[in-house]
């Protein structure tokens, strides 16, 4: 799987946990609220039937007939299915009301079939969408031969597997021979690796993570060889002992692996984070952090990985002054909003009338594509992913090339380079 695509699946998480929170944060009075969740190949002439059959009876006449225009804009049920939430909701608690509807295509199949109307929306089918697709690869390798396997959800592959006859160590040869016997037995299933987990298409692994696992040393000779292709050895997230070879072996390190695996973007995670630690502590000058800074590296095309925390609560502002009529573009958090000097131009003695208000994580997950970059959304629950937010404000990025933003702007009281102690 690319990395590219990686990024794109986890933005689609990103995006469907967000529309989660949204949606379990809304309520309506009586039934006013529709649910409808409509699987891959499922007919879109029966449902359109059901609600016209319910339109006769039903009290939310309303809702009903928003969701009977939305169907109306698809010739069919698309491929991964349709998931549709529509209705009055209740906006404050003075009982404002105002109308809400989104319909979309998920970004993989979703296997359920629903339809209520409540004084809610109902989400549960949706937590399906963030379970993890990833493959895994395995390396079963012990001195009777090396088995390769896959898992995805529950779903596991052989790929291969070949067995060996190694020398014994009092034979003929004796200690030279098994040496150059294992060495070409550790080849084998470097290169055996490379061409199974390495996809010609993009040059890059198709597996999320490998596990190495095996009754002997050899797993630990492969994972430290010059010999084992270093996209691979990147990608290592386990190496467990197992008592079988073979496809029992290959059973208990599945077993022996649940928790890494459960836990791999926690992994990533942390991967990711130290790498960008890393370059502050070998003061490389190509990390970048700051909402300022982080956006001319990006005008710039210089980010390579652009790192935010999936809680990052700053909004995107685009202000138009009311007397000199220039736009421009402002980035508030939640306390700069209610400072109303943010929205005024006190020299014009001017407004700032807002043109466009955007969570910036969604700015970000519309347009990263335009800057050249892979965009990564963290968390704060590991010590490094909290040292991220809490340190850099929970926005920074890894660049390309070395870049002194500091000849770019002088820094602000605010952007002096906080202190952080490298975990």
């Amino acid at each position: 799987m690319s990395d590219s695509h990686q990024t794109d699946i986890h933005i689609e998480i990103w995006k469907i946990k967000k529309l989660i929170k949204a949606l379990e944060g809304a309520s309506g009075n009586g039934t006013s609220l529709i649910s409808l969740i409509v699987p891959p190949g499922d007919q879109l002439a029966r449902v359109t039937t059901m609600l016209g059959d319910e339109f006769a009876t039903a009290s939310n006449i309303g809702a009903i007939t928003s969701a009977q225009q939305r169907l109306a804009l698809y010739d069919s049920v698309p491929p991964n299915g349709l998931v549709l939430y529509t209705g009055t909701i209740v906006t404050d608690d003075a009982g404002k009301e105002k109308k809400f509807t989104i319909d979309f295509e998920p970004y993989k199949p979703i296997n359920a079939s629903l339809y209520l109307c409540d004084n809610k929306f109902h989400t549960e089918a949706l937590n399906e969408l963030l379970e993890s697709d990833d493959k895994f690869g395995f390396i079963v390798m012990d001195g009777n031969g090396t088995l390769f396997g896959t898992l995805s959800g529950n779903t596991r592959e052989i790929l291969l597997k070949f067995t060996v006859d190694l020398p014994k160590k009092h034979g003929r040869g004796g200690q030279s021979a098994l040496r150059l016997a294992r060495h070409s037995y550790v080849r084998k299933t470097a290169e055996l690796a490379t061409q199974l987990y390495i996809s010609p298409a993009t040059s890059q692994p198709n597996v999320s993570g490998l596990i190495l696992a095996g009754s002997a040393d050899f797993k630990t000779e492969l994972s430290q060889s010059d010999m084992f292709d270093p996209r691979l050895q990147a990608k290592i997230l386990n190496v467990v002992d197992v008592s079988y070879g073979g496809e029992n072996g290959f059973n208990q390190a599945i077993g022996l692996s649940s928790e890494v695996l459960a836990n791999v973007r926690f992994v990533q995670e942390k991967r990711l984070i130290r790498k960008y630690f890393e370059e502050i502590s070998q003061e490389t000058a190509k990390y970048v952090f700051g909402v300022e800074d982080t956006l001319k590296a990006l005008e710039m095309g210089a980010v390579e990985t652009l790192i935010v925390w999936e809680n990052l609560d700053i909004s995107r502002y685009i202000l138009k002054n009311s007397v000199t009529g220039e736009t421009s573009i402002q980035h508030f958090n939640k306390e700069q909003e209610n400072d109303h000097t943010n929205f005024r131009d006190l020299a014009n003695n001017a407004e700032l009338e807002v043109q466009e208000k955007l969570p910036l994580l969604e700015w970000f997950a519309n347009e990263y594509k335009q800057f050249g970059c892979a965009l990564e959304f963290v968390t704060n629950k590991s010590q490094e992913g909290s040292q991220f937010c809490r340190g850099f404000g929970g926005i920074g990025g890894i660049l390309r090339y070395q870049l002194d933003m500091r000849t770019f702007d002088e820094v602000s009281d605010e952007e002096i380079t906080p202190a952080v102690s490298i975990i």
